[in-house]
């Protein structure tokens, strides 16, 4: 089960996401939790597939803001790469930042 320790121990700026959820613990959990359950997570690498970059970088720039709000920076660091590559439509093998994506979100999600 997340907790806040963990997420300490997982790199996670703590204090910043319970700060944007008005220092309420159980708050900022539960949006964690729900975070990681956002179903971009699934849905990009099939969208990379196709090569569609606008649609790519429309799912990947909402995880971005969900995961940044959250202040879960070892999992919003690959996400804010690939939205940057994405917003200029890179065409580029995004499987290395897609691998990483969803080695540190089964991390997360294996707590």
């Amino acid at each position: 089960m997340i907790d806040v320790k963990s997420l300490r121990e997982f790199g996670a700026n703590v204090d910043e996401g319970l700060a944007r959820c008005l220092n309420n613990e159980e708050f900022y959990l539960k949006m964690v939790n729900l975070g990681l359950q956002d179903v971009r997570f699934e849905q990009i690498s099939e969208i990379l597939k196709k090569k569609d970059y606008d649609a790519a970088f429309e799912a990947v720039h909402a995880l971005k803001g969900v995961i940044g709000n959250l202040a879960l920076t070892p999992l919003y660091s690959p996400i804010d790469q690939m939205t940057e590559l994405l917003r200029k439509r890179t065409d580029t093998d995004y499987t290395e930042l897609c691998d990483e994506i969803k080695k540190q979100r089964d991390i997360l999600l294996s707590m």
